[in-house]
Parts: structure tokens; sequence; C-alpha cells
């Protein structure tokens, strides 16, 4: 029977020492390429135009541009907008949901606010994202990914 004794082989020892290094190292790269690739993909904007505000018989049709800049597809994004008045007083609370969006896809999506006269709007406030979800999986933080403007008289702000 062989008793390993560590200081038998120093050569073998040093050899097996640099492996291990070169391996960890390695494993330290290919970890951190995918925690980046992760946390660029975490950064990649959605963007949430209000582009045109329309009258219409029955109040004010919204016009928003949506540009899923990111490579996943979306089945819900859920947002709980405030309406302001051009006064700056609160008007109304209410849910839109944005989705589907497609991966890399622009889309634009129509929500019509009865009661309401487009003049009268102020501006609109992004409160939250009530719900993000891509395929069955949430997606935690959606309202840091939102990237809001406005082509129209109204404001949208997050």
């Amino acid at each position: 029977m062989k008793i390993w004794n560590k200081f038998s082989n120093s050569r073998l020892v040093s050899q097996y020492g640099r492996l291990s290094s070169l391996l960890c190292a390695g494993l330290v790269l290919a970890f951190g390429s995918i925690a980046a690739a992760a946390q660029s993909e975490n950064n990649t904007p959605i963007s949430v135009e209000l582009n045109k505000l329309e009258t219409i018989d029955t109040g004010c049709r919204i016009y928003v541009v949506v540009n899923n800049e990111t490579d996943s597809e979306f089945e819900t994004l859920k947002l709980d907008l405030v309406l302001f008045k051009t006064d700056g007083i609160v008007d109304q609370r209410f849910f839109v949901d944005l989705a589907p969006l497609r991966k890399q896809k622009r889309i634009v999506k129509l929500f019509e606010l009865g009661k309401v006269q487009c003049d009268e709007i102020g501006s609109f406030l992004v409160n939250d994202v009530v719900e993000c979800r891509s395929g069955t999986e949430a997606v935690e933080n959606c309202l840091a990914r939102l990237d809001v403007t406005s082509r129209a008289s109204a404001k949208l702000s997050k």
C-alpha cells in the first residue's frame, strides 16, 4: 500500500496546481460573461412613447408606440397609469396591458378614455408596473426597464 506524500512528487503537484488555477480562471471568465449578458439583457429598455391624442365622439383615443428592444417576448406588460388634467389635478387611475410584445419588435397600441377630452389631458404617470411576464416567468424590475417619452401635447413620465 502506497501512502500519498504531498512532498514526494512536488513537480506533479505543481503541474496540478497550475492546471487547477487555469481551470478556475476559465470558469470565472465564463461565469462573468454569462452574468454580463444577463445584466445587459436586464438593462435593455422597453421604450414606451405617448405618440398621439385623438378626439373621438366618446372622449379621447390614445396612441402608444412600444419598442421592445430586448431578446425576450412579453405575454404581459400591465401598467398602472394615472391621468392628470392640465391643471395638475389627478383625474383617474387605470390599467393598460401593452402586451403581447415580440422580441426586437415595435408596435402601436390604442386605448380610449371615455368622457375625457384630449385637450383636458395634461400628463400621464406610469405609477407602477402591475404585472410583467415573459412566458410563464415573472420578470423583475420592469419599471426600471421602461424608457418613457412623449410626442403628444400631454407628457408621459414614470
